[in-house]
């Protein structure tokens, strides 16, 4: 489980096209350590599920900066600092795992449950006090403004409408976006049970707790201004003495949230298929795509990766990803239509689009095959490997091409788990 998890951060890490500079961005860093507890075998369903404390991860990093890193596994939100497998593993109610302690840092750990905690208590002062804090640290731009308060509320939803659009555009699904794991900084933080898309499904749930599909893949961006609005209520007696001045207020920064995620997440979509413009009718386009991509169990990497080859007129790869290729032959007849009105050639378009689609994501059969080798065999060769591939998600690395495929119907993963 502890391979799964830094697998995770790796690719994350690459497939984040949000350059960070850690150096310069941040003097001060906040460290923590998760303990990875211990590991239980559940024996009705033999599944193995891991309680520990999920790690804190983000999207939002240079590939490039990883690379430089030489082993460092470090994020915009978290950066590990030391990794060791214990000598002599966890006990469990079954068996003996190999166990490990993960030391991080992060920009903060300050999330939108920090600020609930005070406000719950009808604590003002604290209130006040922290997001005092936290406009210094994160948001220092706004510590002149008129009215520091509603600017900061305002600068957090811009954050997480980007952040959330990043995420579905790679296919990732968090897996347990509660308030408590909202970070005030914009970065993404705990998501054990996280996992990337196979097959395009909207209502796709991994996580075991996930039960009603609250953290769908689609649901997520509703979530993230859920966990906003909580947000909100905290900071209500800092806006307006008046609680109903403080809620229209508050009412009126919320509702740039829908605006602001689906410029961010129309943007990259229409680079996602190769559109350097913008014009009416091209989210009508993408969104038939999206659905004859559901409706043909596609697999969402491979669909857009393959799409890329499709704007040169090699559409074989791309074809084989429908159940019913006639399906996306109608959709492309009306997409390279809307290509042929702009002037790029099909080389800089396929070009293009390869900077932001992904051949290779940190399939749950992927990670599930390198953790069985090494608890069951001591092997950790599988591991070194499979990070090997995902430290270049964009490049074609055909000495590699198996790991971009698809699970087969006996590989599939559909649970993940807090420690997965």
């Amino acid at each position: 489980m502890v391979l799964g998890a830094l697998l995770v951060i790796y690719a994350i890490v690459g497939l984040s096209r949000f350059n960070f500079k850690v150096a310069r961005r941040h003097e001060k860093w906040v460290g923590g350590i998760v303990c990875l507890i211990t590991g239980l075998i559940s024996a009705a369903t033999g599944v193995q599920v891991i309680p520990s404390v999920p790690f804190m991860q983000a999207i939002g990093m240079d590939k490039d900066e990883l690379v430089q890193a030489l082993g460092v596994f470090f994020t915009n939100a978290t950066l590990a600092l030391a990794f060791n497998l214990t000598a002599s593993g966890l006990l469990t109610a079954a068996t003996a795992l190999p166990g490990a302690v993960l030391t991080r840092v992060a920009s903060s750990h300050i999330r939108v449950g920090t600020f609930q905690f005070f406000a719950a208590r009808g604590d003002t002062d604290g209130v006040r006090a922290l997001a005092d804090h936290v406009i210094a640290r994160h948001y220092p731009e706004l510590r002149d403004a008129a009215r520091p308060y509603h600017a900061l509320l305002a600068g957090v939803v811009a954050r997480q409408a980007a952040l959330v659009a990043r995420w579905l555009l790679v296919g990732f699904i968090h897996g347990v976006m509660n308030t408590d794991n909202t970070s005030i900084s914009g970065e993404t933080i705990d998501y054990g049970p996280c996992a990337f898309l196979d097959a395009y499904n909207p209502a796709q749930v991994f996580s075991s707790i996930d039960e009603m599909g609250r953290y769908a893949y689609a649901n997520q961006p509703r979530i993230a201004l859920w966990n906003l609005t909580r947000l909100a209520e905290c900071l209500l007696p800092l806006f307006d003495s008046e609680q109903e001045k403080a809620i229209e207020q508050a009412q009126t920064i919320l509702g740039e949230f829908p605006e602001k995620f689906t410029a961010a997440y129309q943007a990259g979509l229409r680079a996602k298929v190769g559109l350097f413009t913008a014009q009416d009718g091209d989210e009508a386009l993408i969104q038939d795509l999206l659905d004859a991509m559901a409706k043909n169990a596609a697999d969402f990497t491979l669909t857009f990766r393959h799409l890329g080859n499709a704007a040169a007129d090699d559409a074989a790869d791309v074809r084989a990803q429908f159940t019913d290729p006639a399906a996306f032959d109608e959709w492309a007849n009306r997409w390279r239509a809307r290509l042929a009105l702009e002037p790029q050639s099909a080389a800089e378009r396929k070009a293009a689009m390869a900077a932001v689609n992904p051949a290779f994501i940190p399939r749950n059969h992927r990670i599930e095959a390198v953790i069985a080798a090494a608890v069951n065999a001591d092997d950790y060769a599988p591991f070194e490997e499979l990070l090997t591939v995902l430290a270049k998600p964009y490049e074609d690395q055909t000495q590699f091409a198996a790991y971009a495929d698809p699970p087969l119907p006996e590989q599939m993963v559909t649970q993940t788990f807090c420690g997965t």
